[in-house]
């Protein structure tokens, strides 16, 4: 059975940083992606990272704040965030790929993930 669970979500002060963890069992070999949902607002991606570790892409404005990786040896793929901002605070999701690689041009499109974690909710304080 695949699992995906997040991890690491907290209270971190505006312009900190957290790093968010996703621990895998029951697959191996998958792309990972990173996914958020913010109160009201639609789930948006925010990172997805082939099978091999190489590459990854970031939504809008997100790759100079957030850093995807992965350990494969671990079963683990991270999301780090810099720089905290207002509009980060979310409840952020760790999902598993149908393929082994992220597409491109549409690595976001929700329906190429087919495992879902709960979600780990980052908060800042100002």
């Amino acid at each position: 059975q695949v699992q995906v669970m997040e991890s690491g979500g907290g209270l971190v002060q505006t312009g900190g940083s957290l790093r968010l963890s996703c621990t895998l069992s029951g697959l191996t070999g998958a792309a990972m992606g990173w996914f958020r949902q913010a109160p009201g607002k639609e789930r948006e991606g925010v990172s997805c990272i082939h099978a091999s570790g190489h590459p990854s892409y970031y939504g809008n404005s997100m790759n100079d704040r957030f850093t995807i990786s992965r350990d494969n040896a671990k079963n683990m793929v991270y999301l780090q965030i810099d720089n905290l901002k207002p509009e980060d605070p979310a409840l952020y999701y760790c999902a598993a790929g149908l393929y082994n690689y992220c597409l491109r041009d549409s690595w976001s499109r929700r329906d190429t993930f087919y495992s879902w974690g709960r979600g780990t909710q980052v908060t800042i304080s100002s």
